[in-house]
């Protein structure tokens, strides 16, 4: 049994979706972020960095319990528990790592960075600090999507097979039309979302939580 901590953002879907796709029986706690629970001492014994999404394994190595945070982590963790989705040889395991590191580092943080110019920093900087930030992080979003579409015209996966790299880009690029992001200019990228959009696994796994 895997208890996920967890809340209604694209991080925290990354790993609901893994753990549907993995089969893995799991209880879900929601971590209500708008009120500061992830803030609450005793979440904060489960990730110290008090951010979702976070998991504790009842029946982790050596059938004790244990806790992973960070979504890189905790996808990395679940694909080898379950033996798949990380690659099936040697090649493909590599690709995996790089894109699934690509998009931890690079894709969500920009988009979170954009996210914030969007709807947080107005009212809150200068109006020429706001347009400059969502100036820069539309353009780094662009930019970040077009590397995700050279890759997906030629392959019909990141890592050439399904692996935790497309659960991690998933949830973000499902939320295009939030971030003004038009799917028509990136060709790859829409053909890939709308097949895995398919994906029941992945269907139940954006349910989480309700």
């Amino acid at each position: 049994m895997i208890d996920l901590y967890t809340c209604d953002t694209p991080n925290g879907k990354k790993v609901s979706i893994a753990l549907e796709e993995c089969g893995f029986v799991y209880n879900i706690h929601k971590v209500d972020i708008r009120k500061g629970e992830q803030h609450q001492p005793g979440y904060r014994k489960i990730n110290p960095n008090q951010k979702i999404p976070a998991i504790v394994d009842q029946k982790g190595p050596g059938e004790k319990s244990i806790r992973v945070f960070e979504t890189g982590a905790i996808l990395q963790y679940l694909a080898g528990k379950s033996g798949r989705f990380f690659g099936n040889e040697e090649v493909t395991k590599l690709e995996c790592l790089q894109w699934l590191t690509f998009i931890i580092t690079g894709l969500a943080p920009n988009f979170v960075q954009l996210y914030h110019f969007n709807h947080q920093a107005p009212g809150l900087a200068e109006k020429t600090a706001v347009e400059y930030g969502q100036k820069r992080y539309a353009q780094e979003m662009q930019r970040l999507v077009g590397v995700l579409d050279f890759r997906l015209r030629e392959f019909e996966f990141l890592g050439k097979t399904y692996t935790i790299a497309d659960m991690a880009a998933y949830p973000w690029i499902e939320r295009h039309e939030d971030f003004g992001l038009n799917l028509d200019d990136f060709v790859g990228v829409k053909n890939w979302f709308n097949r895995l959009s398919k994906r029941s696994a992945i269907v139940r796994g954006m349910g989480v939580p309700s």
